[in-house]
């Protein structure tokens, strides 16, 4: 076993995007290998295309922009499934990963969720203006640090840690899925997910952070991929995995701030 173990032990992330084994792809012939320099190539691309599209939702905003930006979400969605697959707790994959995909899913990915941030931005600017810049320093700056933690070994991603926020990102999510279908049901959301008194800022913290720590199990198989030779289109899919976590971060920070200007 490697020093890697967020791949050895499940070949997936915590992330809520990466949860197949795709990493363990290797290359065959005189198939062109991933590299690292490649992966971070790639995200810096898609984080391009994601202001890009955020930029225009901000500054056209209006029921037609509204509509995009939502339809925009609805086909990040459709093209995460088609990368990532579709898993359903307890049930398994409903639709098997294809990261192979990757080089043109990602791309359609990161417009699309640009223009629903865009969206919810602006109008989190509306409310409290400043709050935005505030929330994309600090994702940024969470991500460095995560980054500089892991790099020099403060942070190692051995077994249990990947257990820990494996458990913790799959409960956050189930929680989310609950509060979808209580909406649905009756229009109103959890209260723990709302409140900005104590217990909500709480709530969003232990979000945040688990978060934040899916960038370093993301880190972790990239680098590993990389050693091990995995195929070119494994870039993209890196790539693609790091900004939806960066993505969610970033909505979280976001979510976190406005209920702290809000009390």
């Amino acid at each position: 076993m490697s020093k890697h173990h967020a791949l050895d032990r499940f070949g997936r992330s915590g992330n809520p995007v990466i949860r197949s084994a795709a990493f363990q792809e290797r290359v065959s012939g005189n198939e062109e290998k991933m590299s690292l320099e490649g992966a971070v190539n790639k995200t810096g691309i898609l984080l391009f295309l994601v202001m890009i599209a955020a930029a225009v939702s901000w500054n056209y905003q209006g029921p037609l922009m509204t509509l995009v930006s939502s339809l925009g979400m609805f086909v990040a969605f459709v093209s995460g499934i088609m990368t990532f697959g579709f898993y359903f707790f307890f049930v398994g994959w409903l639709v098997e990963p294809r990261p192979h995909n990757a080089p043109r899913t990602a791309p359609v990915y990161a417009i699309g969720m640009g223009f629903f941030i865009g969206l919810i931005s602006q109008q989190a600017e509306s409310l409290y203006p400043g709050i935005v810049i505030q929330a994309v320093s600090l994702t940024f700056f969470v991500a460095a640090s995560l980054l500089l933690a892991y790099k020099t070994g403060v942070i190692k991603p051995n077994q249990n840690f990947l257990l820990m926020v494996f458990a913790a990102t799959m409960g956050i999510f189930l929680t989310y899925l609950a509060n979808l279908i209580y909406f649905a049901v009756t229009g109103n959301n959890f209260f723990v997910l709302t409140d900005n008194g104590t217990m909500g800022i709480v709530i969003s913290l232990f979000i945040i952070g688990i978060a934040a720590l899916n960038l370093v199990l993301d880190f972790d198989i990239i680098e590993q991929a990389d050693e091990q030779g995995a195929p070119k289109y494994m870039e993209w899919f890196g790539a693609m995995a790091l900004v939806a976590t960066l993505i969610w971060l970033y909505i979280e920070i976001l979510r976190l701030l406005m209920k702290l200007r809000g009390r």
